[in-house]
C-alpha cells in the first residue's frame, strides 16, 4: 500500500507520543480507551438482467465487469480493529485512534469478481486472496474543540464517508470538530486522500463519473475543502449549512433542515429538506442544483415515508467519487442524480418489537425517476426497489449477532438491469 507524506507523518507523531506520554498525565488517557473487533462476513449477488452477449468471457483489463459478464458474485470475510484513547489530562487533552482493517477472499472467481468486496489485481481484474490497511489518527482537544490530523471517516452533507461493502472507506487530513456554543457545532478541515472501501492504496480523488460532467484528461485533486455549521434549536427542529470543494472540479454549497412533529401518543411527523449548489472550479463543467425533501410519519412501530428530488443545471449532482450522495434519494445502488432528473420515493419501516419479535426490522421502498436529460433530446428513465430485513440476537450465546439481507431491483432504459442479494453477518466484539 502506498503512505502519503501525511500518513507517515501520523505515524511519526504515534511513536513520538508513545514515547513522551508517560511524562503526562497518562491516566486519563489509558482510562477512557476502548478497542473493539467487528467481524463482518458478506456474500453479494448482482445479477445483470439485460443482454450482454457471451456470458462470462474472459476479464478484459481496464474494462468494468458489467460489460463483459451477466453476473458479478463474491463472499468474503471482514475485520475491522477499532481503538479510540482517552485524553491526557490538562488544559489541552491528547489521544490517539486507530483502526486496523483485513478483507479476506473466501469465493470468487470463474469470471464473477467486481462487487466491490474485494480489491482487484490491476493486471488480471482479478480479485486478491487478502487486502487491508492501517490507520492512526492524532488527537488534540482544547475546551469543547477537537482537531484530528491522520485517518478520518467523516459523515456530513458534503462528505459522508461510505461503508456499504466489507470495509469501510478513509481518508488522509485534518478535521477540526468544535462545540464551544450551546447548540452550535462547527466543522472545517481539509482531506487530501481516499482509501476506498475495495483499496489498500491511499489515492487522490476524483469526481463521480458519469451525469454529464465533464474534466480534463487524466484530472485528479489532492485537495478537499470543507466547513460546516449545525445549530440544534431545539429538540424538534436542527438545521446546518456545509461548504465544500474539489480543487479543479466543483464547489458546493448545502442546507439542510430537519424537523420532528410530535403529533400524539406514538406519533410523528419528520420532514428532512435538503438542497445543494454545485458549480465548477478549474478543470470541469459542473453546474447543478439540488432539492430534495423526504417526509415520514411515524405510528407506532411503524413508519411510511414520501420523498422527492429534483436535479436541474447543466450536469447531474457532483461528489467525490466512491463516496455516499447526501440525497434523500441516494440508496442501494442507484443516486437518482443525472441531469435534469425527477424522482419519487415511497417507503415502509417495520419494527416487529411491535409483534412480540424485538431486534426484527424490516424497510421497503420503492424510488421511480424520470426526465433525465440524455442528450439528443432522448429521456431517460429508471426505477429501483429495495428491501432490506434484519434481526440482532438479543440474548443467548449469539446477543449482539448482527444478519442481514438486501435486496434490490433496478430497471433502467439507459443503464445496467439487475437484480442484487446482499446477506451480511456481523459482530462486534468489545476488547476493552
Amino acid at each position: 500500500m502506498s503512505k502519503t507524506p501525511l500518513a507517515r507523518a501520523v505515524a511519526l507523531a504515534t511513536l513520538g507520543a508513545s514515547l513522551t506520554l508517560p511524562s503526562l498525565a497518562f491516566a486519563e488517557f489509558i482510562k477512557d480507551s476502548k478497542a473493539s473487533l467487528e467481524l463482518r462476513n458478506f456474500y453479494m449477488n448482482r445479477d445483470f438482467r439485460q443482454d450482454l452477449g457471451e456470458p462470462n468471457p474472459p476479464r478484459i483489463p481496464g474494462k468494468t465487469p458489467a460489460e463483459f459478464r451477466s453476473k458479478s458474485e463474491e463472499w468474503a470475510q471482514g475485520f475491522i480493529v477499532r481503538y479510540e484513547s482517552g485524553f491526557t489530562e490538562g488544559t489541552v487533552g491528547f489521544g490517539l485512534d486507530a483502526i486496523g482493517t483485513l478483507g479476506v477472499k473466501l469465493d470468487s472467481g470463474r469470471g464473477t469478481a467486481g462487487t466491490g468486496l474485494l480489491q482487484l489485481d490491476r493486471d488480471t481484474g482479478e480479485a486478491q486472496d487478502t487486502y487491508g490497511d492501517l490507520g492512526a489518527t492524532a488527537k488534540v482537544r482544547l475546551s469543547k474543540s477537537t482537531l484530528k490530523v491522520g485517518t478520518l471517516m467523516p459523515k456530513m452533507p458534503v462528505l459522508m464517508s461510505n461503508d456499504s461493502r466489507l470495509l469501510p472507506q478513509s481518508f488522509q487530513g485534518g478535521w477540526l470538530n468544535s462545540a464551544e456554543i450551546d447548540g452550535l457545532t462547527f466543522d472545517a478541515g481539509q482531506i487530501n486522500r481516499v482509501n476506498q472501501r475495495d483499496s489498500s492504496d491511499h489515492e487522490t480523488m476524483l469526481v463521480t463519473s458519469g451525469k454529464g460532467i465533464t474534466a480534463a484528461t487524466g484530472q485528479d485533486s489532492d485537495e478537499f475543502n470543507f466547513a460546516g455549521l449545525t445549530y440544534k434549536w431545539n429538540d424538534s427542529l436542527t438545521t446546518s449549512y456545509h461548504y465544500g470543494a474539489l480543487d479543479e472540479f466543483y464547489k458546493q454549497h448545502y442546507l439542510n433542515l430537519v424537523h420532528v412533529l410530535p403529533l400524539g401518543d406514538k406519533q410523528s411527523l419528520k420532514s428532512d429538506l435538503r438542497y445543494a449548489r454545485s458549480t465548477d472550479d478549474g478543470s470541469s463543467n459542473v453546474d447543478n442544483k439540488a432539492l430534495g425533501g423526504l417526509f415520514t410519519y411515524s405510528l407506532g412501530y411503524h413508519a411510511f415515508g414520501l420523498g422527492y428530488q429534483k436535479m436541474s443545471g447543466d450536469t447531474g449532482f457532483a461528489y467525490i467519487q466512491g463516496t455516499d450522495a447526501y440525497l434523500v434519494n441516494f440508496v442501494q445502488i442507484g443516486d437518482f442524480a443525472n441531469r435534469d432528473e425527477r424522482s419519487w420515493q415511497v417507503r415502509y419501516d417495520y419494527n416487529f418489537a411491535g409483534v412480540g419479535i424485538p431486534g426484527l426490522t424490516l424497510m421497503t421502498r420503492y424510488i421511480s425517476g424520470d426526465n433525465v436529460n440524455l442528450g439528443g433530446g432522448s429521456e431517460g428513465k429508471e426505477w429501483e426497489r429495495n428491501t432490506d430485513i434484519a434481526y440482532v440476537f438479543q440474548d443467548g450465546p449469539l446477543k449482539n449477532l448482527g444478519v442481514k439481507w438486501r435486496n434490490a431491483t433496478v430497471r433502467s432504459n439507459f443503464g445496467n438491469d439487475l437484480d442484487e442479494n446482499r446477506l451480511i453477518v456481523s459482530y462486534t466484539l468489545p476488547l476493552f
